[in-house]
């Protein structure tokens, strides 16, 4: 069966490179903390909702996500706590949501457990299983980067936090490659529905995941790029509504509008020169522009 793995920011910027820039600035490490956070809070309220659209069935798949939420509710709690003793902030992140982006770009036919449970069931699966992937690749980045980054007592205290949530991430992952797998064996349209479903939902998580990202010159037209990847798995005829509904908003994107203010202010007020010598080109040029400027 196929292997769907989350990819780089750009198809450039791996979570390495990504996480090794955050852990030196500590005002970006505490927000994307924070981040890790909200996520995580989220993530309980959006299992909830499946649990209750299964509404007890199968019945081995409902425990197993009331043990996920259990989960994700004590990644929050440790979060939350780690936060308050750095005194940060622990109020909804700055700037575009990954979630809510998510969910924006979700087609909520397929989860619809009444007309075709086991579809939705797949679909369910899915979303989780590719979210959860993005969730250990940044979890494991993000440990690496600290152990590289001068060993202070903040650091070494954020270290030891994302190490214990990074194994039961990584039992997440395991456990919904150990469902779709047993729904794929059952048969070959079983298989074939599967693999459908990891592409459109790894098509989907890669455009909120980007869109969390970019917001340099041209980011619209890239989140229409992914838009219309992520209806390119769909069937034919599913295409015209799917975009017509969400094209708009992706265009528009008014909290791309607002990230971007917001990160121009606090870029000019930390540093007015690295403004003009660092913020205005990669905005202009995008960050693949920005890595061939450092590496010409």
């Amino acid at each position: 069966m196929t292997v769907v793995y989350p990819r780089k920011f750009q198809n450039a910027l791996g979570a390495r490179t990504i996480l090794n820039r955050v852990v030196g600035d500590r005002e970006i490490h505490l927000i994307t903390l924070n981040r890790y956070r909200y996520s995580e809070q989220r993530s309980c309220k959006d299992l909830t909702e499946v649990i209750e659209k299964l509404d007890g069935k199968p019945p081995e798949l409902v425990r197993d996500l009331s043990h996920h939420v259990s989960d994700e509710a004590r990644h929050a709690m440790w979060l939350t706590d780690l936060l308050i003793d750095l005194g940060a902030n622990i109020g909804t992140p700055p700037g575009s949501s990954y979630i809510d982006e998510f969910d924006r770009l979700l087609d909520k036919n397929a989860y619809d457990t009444k007309s075709n449970p086991e579809d939705a069931i797949i679909a369910g699966l899915a979303a989780i299983n590719i979210t959860e992937k993005r969730g250990c690749e940044y979890f494991s980045a993000h440990i690496y980067a600290l152990k590289q980054a001068p060993q202070t007592e903040e650091n070494i205290k954020i270290r030891e936090t994302i190490e214990k949530i990074l194994p039961e991430e990584a039992g997440h992952v395991r456990w919904g490659n150990r469902w779709l797998a047993e729904i794929a064996r059952k048969s070959p349209e079983h298989k074939q529905k599967v693999e459908k479903a990891k592409r459109k939902y790894a098509a989907i998580e890669h455009a909120a995941f980007e869109s969390g990202m970019d917001i340099t010159l041209g980011a619209e037209l890239r989140a229409v790029a992914n838009l219309v990847e992520v209806a390119n798995t769909m069937p034919v005829w599913e295409r015209p509504q799917y975009l017509m509904e969400r094209l708009p908003q992706t265009l528009l994107a008014p909290e791309l509008q607002f990230t971007r203010i917001m990160a121009a202010q606090k870029a000019w007020q930390r540093d007015p020169q690295a403004f003009m010598d660092k913020f205005v080109p990669m905005f202009l040029n995008g960050i693949k522009g920005t890595q061939t400027t450092k590496q010409s």
